[in-house]
């Protein structure tokens, strides 16, 4: 195992999904933690044989008898159901979990306030990971409470970087915006792969060989624009013939208000991600 600042940390996993899952899957494929580090809490018993066969959890059906345990009753807590459970879950929690443990919600739209205020807990990370978190090129994006220490800031950053790029942001709204933008934004790339390999059937190839080459070309050209270090419209001027392919095509995508489009989808997912904390 790697030595880090989650070396010595036992955490719990209150709920257990998909992104718990990556979140689990990244911290034993960095070896930043060992098997028996972790804990999950999950109601289904199905659910819960498939973490111990899988990962070698130790796996609670109760969501505070984890706490209860002496080895992870001062644990590192996440925060990981769904948002319409969570207000059940902090009233469920409190008195469990103590003012010294430090508690990272992903849960989409809960404050650091109201997470704070329904465990009586101060030390409170919220964080928004995103889909391609589970193949470990994810982008997370955090903030916390005054009250965490440097100490437990180390530990979110190597957390959330098994999962890929981890970025601390200064203020909560971030959150809600990168909600919007980062952990939305896997939707808005897959809607526009489905379109073009469904351009390229319409064309005549077959879908296998059309998925493949828009799959291909978006992947070489989000690596290419990384490595390039220019702006997206010097790339696009790069590519654009007069007269050529390329003029034409961005003449109909901007004809069609794709700009528009996709700027009123960002906003529109950002709106929800602040009623959601409402």
């Amino acid at each position: 195992m790697k030595n880090g600042s989650l070396e010595n940390s036992k955490i719990v996993f209150v709920g257990c999904g998909v992104m718990a899952e990556s979140i689990i899957a990244g911290l034993l494929r960095e070896k930043l933690m060992k098997p028996e580090q972790i804990a999950a809490t999950h109601p289904r018993e199905a659910r819960r044989n498939e973490l111990i066969g899988k990962y070698g959890l130790v796996v609670f059906e109760d969501n505070t008898a984890c706490f209860t345990t002496p080895e992870f009753s001062d644990s590192i807590v996440v925060l990981s159901v769904k948002p319409q459970r969570i207000q059940g879950i902090l009233k469920e929690l409190n008195g469990s979990v103590k003012a010294s443990q430090l508690v990272i919600s992903i849960v989409a739209g809960a404050k650091l306030s109201s997470i704070s205020d329904g465990l009586n807990a101060p030390l409170i990370v919220r964080a928004m990971p995103n889909t391609p978190a589970q193949i470990g090129a994810g982008m997370t994006v955090w903030t916390c409470s005054a009250e965490t220490d440097e100490t437990q800031r180390e530990q979110v950053q190597e957390l959330f970087g098994a999962l890929g790029k981890a970025l601390p942001v200064e203020t909560e709204n971030m959150i809600d915006m990168a909600t919007s933008l980062s952990a939305t934004g896997p939707t808005y790339i897959f809607m526009m792969m489905e379109a073009l390999t469904d351009a390229g059937v319409h064309m005549g190839f077959s879908r296998d060989l059309s998925k493949e080459l828009v799959q291909q070309t978006m992947l070489g050209s989000t690596l290419f624009a990384i490595d390039s270090h220019k702006h997206p419209a010097e790339l696009r001027n790069m590519v654009t013939s007069p007269g050529g392919t390329s003029a034409a095509a961005i003449y109909e995508m901007e004809k069609g208000g794709l700009r528009t489009v996709l700027s009123k989808a960002v906003y529109a997912a950002y709106k929800r991600a602040v009623d959601l904390g409402k």
